[in-house]
């Protein structure tokens, strides 16, 4: 049998000596061989754990680098077109995201025999010609898909929630009939025949779910017998949902849905005498008893309902023009009224007025615009929104419906307004959304065929305005001699500064601006063809970065002395804001520098630096980094306040060239 003495001097070999040098352990605290092996044990456990949990973190490594692949930024052209010989197009573009790539695809409508996927209108039983709603790439033109339907084409509107259980499609308006269309794959989700004898009209309004299957479901209104009517349908089969109900005895200029604060839908509708609403819970129990279930009701809106008409009278007018709702994020939405006297804004819930903007010899619009995208977003009043509150405007007839933009940075919607004068020019004027003080203004030459003003956010949340016509020059005030199109882009930031891009276009059917890719990519769609919608002809679509635009235009300034490259690139950075960006922005422009000024310190080469030179310049809007020097900078204390301190620095060089 082995002597326990003999044991503990192989395990604990450093207590042995200590032993031996006369140093026992006290009595009654003897280990023996067995706690010796026990903590041998335990070593080996924590050595395996060890191997073990750094080969885990290895295989998930590995797992995310080489097994799963990383997401691929699409591969996108900065301009293309595509043409379709004997075509005929209509004035409808739709921007949304077909094919799931993350960026934004265009929708059109044509009238031709033949599509471009070699589909006809015989192969599928059609009458020659016939309407093709397609959808093509944003990325590069390519077709994606195309659906035939039997002509005569009336309307169509894409972004309609919960068409046959889909999240957003669209729904066309076509001879006798309606189609649900994918707008994934063009696959037909349903397709009814027109309620009779109405004649509906843009825009289709969708409400909450009033057959109870769970999908929301769509609203036409349209005029039948010189009466106002509205017709529900379901959102999942397209049947009627109830019967037809009559919301005035004559016809409406137009209509629209509106949301009060408490969640009460009501349908708003202008008149000759002002705007109206009607509560969308008493018109669904006319269409179909008990389907107003789960409406909700305002007490607030319903103690202003007339007891005679059922009406709510939210504005009264007999020469109201427009009505536009103005985003206000998950807030109800106000209401910009333009009349032949004035500009108001109203709150979309108390129905005050918030500021009204006086004009005078305002008249009746002379034709229709070409519809453009625009987008609706606190900084100090602009320098040039001196005018009051209520300011008394002379200004000439209106030409379209504004738009919207931010000339500043106080979240609210700036107000567009573009006005003809007799002697072929137009004034545009940019109101302050907050006040309806006048922010920027500009003469220029009335041009036919042109699109009504747009905006694009940019990354500092400013607006790129893009503005049609031609500037007025001192040979030639009023008449224009040439045959080309001119285009303005605007940057609030640089508001003495147009850039103008002069180029021969065909007649334009439709235009739109927009971002094709969440935080980058802005562009502008045309669709041109022959002059006359509908009309046989080439047809043209084509899509362009606004950046494209900017090495070809033409600086247009007042008492400008030095014109500075950096005018064409520093204001339109199309990009939206984003905190890790502007972060990795800043961080990376300090670290080039501190890195040259050590490089330099020891006199070695600074080549090493240039890394974060590439990548701060692929992440920072060159305003901030080529107007002010690092020294401006270098004293932040943070992302935020190196973007302040770098727009400033910018607008001090821009004063000084200008002066």
């Amino acid at each position: 049998m082995q002597d326990p003495t003999d044991c503990t001097a192989e395990a604990q070999p450093l207590k042995g000596e200590e032993g031996a040098e006369g140093q026992p352990p006290p009595p009654g605290k003897k280990k023996g061989c067995w706690g010796g092996l026990g903590f041998s044990q335990l070593s080996n456990w924590r050595t395996a754990g060890f191997f073990l949990s750094l080969f885990l973190c290895l295989t998930v490594v590995f797992a995310f680098s080489f097994i799963i692949p990383c997401p691929v930024r699409p591969v996108y052209l900065r301009t293309w077109n595509r043409t379709f010989p004997q075509a005929a197009t209509y004035d409808f573009l739709a921007i949304t995201d077909a094919n799931k790539d993350k960026v934004l695809d265009v929708l059109f409508v044509l009238k031709a025999s033949e599509g471009s996927q070699n589909m006809t209108c015989l192969n599928q039983s059609l009458p020659t010609p016939c309407v093709f709603m397609s959808a093509v790439a944003g990325t590069n033109g390519d077709t994606l898909w195309e659906r035939p339907l039997a002509p005569e084409f009336h309307w169509a509107q894409c972004g309609l929630e919960g068409l046959g259980l889909e999240s957003k499609g669209c729904l066309l308006s076509h001879a006798d009939q309606l189609t649900a269309i994918n707008k994934h794959n063009g696959e037909i989700l349903w397709q009814q025949m027109q309620p009779p004898n109405l004649n509906s009209k843009l825009p289709v309004l969708t409400v909450p779910d009033l057959d109870g299957d769970g999908v929301s479901d769509v609203v036409l209104i349209g005029t039948a017998l010189a009466q106002t009517r509205l017709v529900v349908l379901s959102g999942k089969t397209g049947t009627q949902i109830g019967s037809e109900v009559v919301l005035d005895s004559g016809e409406v200029a137009r209509h629209l849905l509106h949301t009060t604060a408490k969640g009460s839908h009501y349908i708003l509708l202008q008149k000759d005498s002002g705007l109206y609403g009607q509560a969308l819970w008493k018109i669904a129990a006319q269409a179909k008893a008990g389907s107003e279930t789960n409406l909700k009701k305002d007490k607030g809106w319903e103690e202003k309902t007339s007891a005679d008409s059922g009406d709510v009278l939210l504005y009264k007018s007999d020469s109201l023009q427009h009505v536009l709702r103005t985003a206000k994020g998950s807030s109800t939405s106000n209401l910009l009224l333009v009349t032949e006297g004035s500009v108001e804004l109203i709150s979309g819930d108390s129905l005050q007025s918030l500021w009204r903007t006086n004009t005078s010899r305002v008249l009746r619009w002379s034709h229709a615009p070409l519809p453009c995208l625009s987008q609706s977003h606190p900084t100090p009043p602009h320098p040039h929104s001196a005018i009051p509150l209520t300011a008394t405007l002379s200004v000439g007839k209106g030409l379209c419906e504004p738009s919207f933009g931010h000339f500043n940075k106080d979240g609210t919607p700036d107000v567009v307004i573009e006005e003809e004068f007799a002697n072929g020019t137009k004034r545009v004027m940019i109101l302050d959304g907050s006040t309806g003080g006048v922010l920027w203004e500009v003469h220029l030459l009335l041009r036919p065929n042109t699109p009504k003003p747009c905006s694009v956010n940019t990354i500092n949340s400013f607006s790129v305005f893009v503005l049609w016509g031609e500037m007025l020059s001192e040979t030639n005030s009023s008449i224009s001699s040439s045959n080309k199109r001119f285009s303005y882009m605007l940057h609030p930031q640089y508001y003495n500064v147009l850039l103008e891009k002069s180029s021969i276009i065909d007649h334009i059917i439709a235009f739109k601006a927009t971002l094709l890719e969440r935080g980058r990519h802005a562009s502008y769609i045309m669709l041109t063809g022959p002059q006359g919608e509908g009309l046989e002809g080439v047809v043209t679509l084509t899509k362009r970065k606004l950046k494209e635009d900017i090495p070809e235009s033409r600086i247009m300034a007042e008492d400008i002395k030095a014109k500075l490259e950096t005018y064409r690139t520093a204001p339109f950075d199309a990009r939206f804001p984003n905190q890790n960006q502007t972060r990795n922005c800043w961080q990376n422009y300090l670290d080039y520098h501190r890195c040259q000024k050590a490089l330099t310190d020891k006199g070695v080469d600074v080549a090493p630096c240039d890394w974060y030179k590439r990548v701060y310049k692929s992440l920072c809007p060159l305003s901030w980094v080529s107007v002010c020097s690092y020294e401006d900078v270098s004293i932040s204390h943070s992302y935020y306040q190196i973007q302040l301190k770098s727009e400033l620095c910018a607008m001090l060089r821009l004063k000084q060239l200008v002066q």
